[in-house]
């Protein structure tokens, strides 16, 4: 049910100072896995994904199966590239489309303790959102270890570039992943809340509440990506329009606020060691 697939392994060239601008041509790929599909996805202006990067069908992903040294992947096993670690996350969204995805019923004691005992070794960090309804593992049908998995409010780094971006330098530096996945949803309750805000706030002419809660900083946070979504709708008002816009616009924001905070991240991702791509999860 994964909607939406950016790439940003063709962004052009960027200094050493920054990356703001760096994403041209950033969008090359584009897969449907959509429960319940509509003519919304159908209408979407894409570039088809290369052939053979993802399953034809989700009745061709059988059940994972391990080649893992201990049946679950930890320390002991060997890296994965950032092109199979995307694939096997397309593999297992598609066992979850299908209804077939169920592989956490394999995972036993004897796994927890392989992974207490050899230590974690994810192929992928991804960065989602907090919604209750967008649970990462269960997307991806993947088992603990799988994957390193960074959660909050909107998935932005608006206020959070510490511990997120730090969290992200973790899993590719020293845990070793090779990909990196920004993934927000449709029905995204903190994108819709900032739009509302921005609004409410153009009307009172850009004035800002006394008292703001810690979540009213977050939304305020987002207000750029809102306002950006709202300049390329030709100045729309309407609120779902902008919100639902605003959520991809968020997943860019995301990717260039790791490239422009982390340098061992745009190290890694101007090398081609590292992958970043966004994705869509259409509830």
């Amino acid at each position: 049910k994964i909607r939406s697939h950016f790439s940003s392994s063709d962004y052009s060239a960027q200094s050493d100072s920054g990356c703001v601008g760096c994403f041209v041509n950033i969008v090359n790929a584009m897969f449907s896995l959509c429960k319940n599909s509509t003519a919304e996805t159908a209408e979407e202006v894409v570039t088809p994904a290369p052939t053979g990067t993802m399953p034809t069908s989700a009745a061709d992903m059988p059940r994972q199966t391990s080649d893992y040294m201990h049946g679950v992947r930890t320390a002991r096993d060997e890296r994965v590239g950032p092109e199979r670690a995307l694939a096997k996350l397309q593999e297992g969204n598609a066992r979850f489309v299908s209804g077939a995805g169920n592989t956490r019923a394999n995972f036993d004691a004897e796994h927890r303790q392989a992974l207490a005992a050899h230590g974690q070794n994810p192929i992928a960090a991804i960065i989602g959102c907090a919604d209750s309804r967008a649970p990462i593992e269960i997307l991806f049908d993947a088992l603990p270890g799988d994957i390193f998995t960074l959660r909050n409010a909107g998935n932005t780094l608006s206020h959070a570039e510490g511990s997120m971006v730090g969290s992200v330098e973790y899993c590719v530096g020293p845990l070793g992943a090779k990909l990196i996945v920004v993934l927000g949803h449709t029905k995204c309750g903190a994108v819709m809340g900032a739009t509302q805000t921005m609004l409410a706030s153009k009307k009172a002419g850009g004035a800002a509440a006394e008292k703001q809660t810690t979540l009213d900083k977050l939304l305020v946070g987002l207000g750029p990506v809102v306002q950006q979504a709202q300049l390329e709708l030709k100045g729309s008002e309407s609120a779902e329009e902008i919100a639902a816009h605003a959520v991809q616009v968020n997943i860019f924001a995301g990717i260039e606020k790791l490239l422009i905070y982390s340098e061992p991240i745009r190290t890694r991702a101007k090398s081609g060691e590292v992958q970043l791509h966004g994705a869509v999860y259409d509830i």
